[in-house]
This record gives structure tokens, C-alpha cells and sequence, in this order.
């Protein structure tokens, strides 16, 4: 699966199972790799759940949800309601920020994800409660008391991660790898014309944590929008049995908003292709970049600024995602949601 970076590497010739961007402190592939994801669902962000619960390669052990796409309550509903169509209500789901850290966000995204984050449908309550820890504790702990590396895919708004870095520096300072969706190095934004929704919706944390030494891989638009899973894609896991039909109907109205938004035929998987990163560490092509973002109050708000002059060697610096091949990426991700319904027959 390394098989989906096009063109040069960046410089990554790490064998499988070993990321660069973790330092050299990758544990042996044959042991699943812990995962937390980060999250506010969010249709595209449903996917990511459902294909890190239908990937051998990680243990989901936490889901934290921050505000974004929708208020917190919501986001948090979601998470549990979809762990919940997997089987996977065991997962434990802990809330974290209601809003960032510093303006607050000025819109939410209805328009896009539906009143209710998930496209209108209406998923069956879990019968599992909210874990009763903040977020940034619930993550603290887990990253304590893990005697492994673990991954962190931060597929939102960063609000819980700067927090994180801020009040628990020793427990963030474990983390083993941390995959960001978020950001654009060359295609401006989507939410204004500089940028990126995630980025935006908290400038000052993502500014916090792109700056942090954390082992970052920043997954921003110029991967994402080549990324398109198209109508026949979604037939395919939508047929596959309620899993994959439910995952299909919650994409409906995503599918509405890329034809508009983006001109695509199908739904960018921002999402997903950020997580299938975090699965399989290398699915990307990266370059080790300096990255900035722009917290001023000007059109330019939420802008990440990429060096692309140099490789950086700065301690600072992310690993930014530059190519990928997005046919294999789509591919996996159908492979995997209709492989969730086959799991349970």
C-alpha cells in the first residue's frame, strides 16, 4: 500500500511500518497500532471512523470530538452513533472544546454536512454514554499509560491537541505520530479563498501545534481534492450491507455539495485519506516543511504558509503531504467500508 505516493518521496525510504516523521520509533507492523481520532463529525469524518474500525492495522482505543463542523453536542452524538453502526460501541468517546481558543468560530458548516453533521440521516441512538473525562484528560491518560506509540489523527478543528500541548506537555510529548487534516500548500482554501476549513476554524491551535515539535504529518487540500470516491465507489460499500448502505446515505448530500463546491463528480474524502495515512504511515508522499499559519484578523486568517524553497531540517517542521495517488487511495477506502458488513455476516 506504500504503492499510493506518486512521484518522488521526499526523501522517505523508511521500510514499512517505520514513519520518518516518528522519529525511528515505530513499533513492529504485526502489532496494531494504537489510534485515537480527533474529530468532528462531519460526513467525510464518519468515513474516517468506519475505516479505521475496518483496518487490522490500528486499535481504535479513544475518539475525542471538538466543536467545528457542528456544536460539540452534536459532534459528540455523532461519534457515538457511528461507532455504534460499526458494532464498535465500546470505543470510548470523551468531548473536548466547545469552541476555540481564542475568536470564536464564526459559522458552522450545516451547509455542507446538514444541520446535524451527518447529511440528514438520522443514525440509531448508542446505547453507550459519553465517557464522563474531558477530552484532553481522557487523551492524556491513554498516552501515559500506553506501553506503545500512539497515532493521532486529528481530523477537525485543533483545539483539543494545542490544549493538549498547553496543560499535559508530558503526555503530548508520547505522542508517536501525529496525522493532521488541514491546510492547503498551494491550492488556497475552502472555506475563504486563503483558507482551509479545520485551519480556519481555530488559527491560534493550529498555529500551536504545527509549531510544537510533535511528529506531524500535515494532510492538507493538495492531496485531499485529487481524492474523489465518485458515485460507482459508493454503490459499491453501499451494497455491500447496512454498514456500507448507511454510509452511502450519509454521503448524499456531501455528494450535492463537491459537484457545486469543487466541480467534482464524486465526494473529496478529506477525512479518510488523512486516516489512511495514519493506517499505513507512507501511503503519502511528503516533504519536511516549515509551516505557519496566519493568525491575523485579515482576509488572510487561517492561511497555512508553506515553505516550499528547502527541506527543512528545523525541529519544528512538518511532513507535508505532496503526493498521492488517489485512485489507490479511493480504492482502499471502498475495499475497507464494504469489508465492515462481510466482517459481520
Amino acid at each position: 500500500m506504500r504503492g499510493m505516493a506518486d512521484g518522488r518521496s521526499g526523501g522517505r525510504t523508511d521500510p514499512p511500518g517505520v514513519s520518518a516523521a516518528s522519529g525511528g520509533r515505530w513499533q513492529d507492523r504485526a502489532v496494531p497500532i494504537p489510534l485515537v481520532i480527533d474529530t468532528d463529525p462531519g460526513i467525510d469524518d464518519a468515513l474516517a471512523i468506519l475505516l479505521a474500525l475496518a483496518s487490522p492495522e490500528v486499535d481504535l482505543r479513544l475518539v475525542t470530538t471538538v466543536h467545528g463542523n457542528v456544536e460539540l453536542a452534536q459532534t459528540t452524538e455523532n461519534a457515538l452513533r457511528v461507532l455504534h453502526l460499526a458494532g464498535r460501541s465500546d470505543v470510548p468517546v470523551a468531548a473536548g472544546a466547545r469552541d476555540s481558543l481564542v475568536h470564536p468560530q464564526p459559522q458552522r458548516a450545516g451547509h455542507v454536512h446538514g444541520t446535524t453533521g451527518l447529511g440528514g440521516v438520522v443514525l440509531p441512538p448508542s446505547p453507550a454514554s459519553a465517557d464522563p473525562r474531558p477530552a484532553v484528560v481522557a487523551l492524556a491518560e491513554l498516552l501515559m499509560t500506553s506501553p506503545d506509540a500512539v497515532t493521532v489523527a486529528a481530523i477537525g478543528p485543533l483545539t483539543n491537541l494545542a490544549l493538549l500541548l498547553r496543560v499535559f506537555p508530558d503526555a503530548a510529548a508520547r505522542i508517536g505520530r501525529l496525522v493532521i487534516m488541514g491546510g492547503s500548500s498551494m491550492r488556497g482554501g475552502n472555506v475563504t479563498a486563503a483558507a482551509e476549513f479545520n485551519v480556519w476554524a481555530d488559527a491560534e491551535a493550529a498555529q500551536a501545534v504545527l509549531a510544537s515539535t510533535l511528529p506531524t504529518v500535515l494532510v492538507g487540500l493538495d492531496a485531499t481534492l485529487p481524492t474523489v470516491l465518485d458515485e460507482e465507489g459508493i454503490a459499491r460499500f453501499g451494497a455491500a450491507g447496512p454498514v456500507g448502505a448507511q454510509a452511502a446515505a450519509i454521503l448524499r448530500q456531501y455528494l450535492d455539495h463537491a459537484r457545486t463546491a469543487y466541480g467534482t463528480s464524486g465526494v473529496v474524502v478529506h477525512d479518510a485519506l488523512a486516516v489512511t495515512e495514519a493506517i499505513l504511515p507512507g501511503t503519502l508522499g511528503t516533504v519536511r516543511r516549515d509551516v505557519v499559519v496566519d493568525t491575523g484578523l485579515g482576509f488572510g486568517r487561517g492561511q497555512t504558509l508553506v515553505d516550499r524553497r528547502t527541506v527543512s531540517t528545523a525541529a519544528t517542521a512538518v511532513e507535508v503531504a505532496e503526493q498521492v495517488d488517489s485512485a489507490a487511495a479511493v480504492e482502499f477506502l471502498v475495499s475497507r467500508l464494504a469489508s465492515l458488513d462481510a466482517a459481520r455476516v
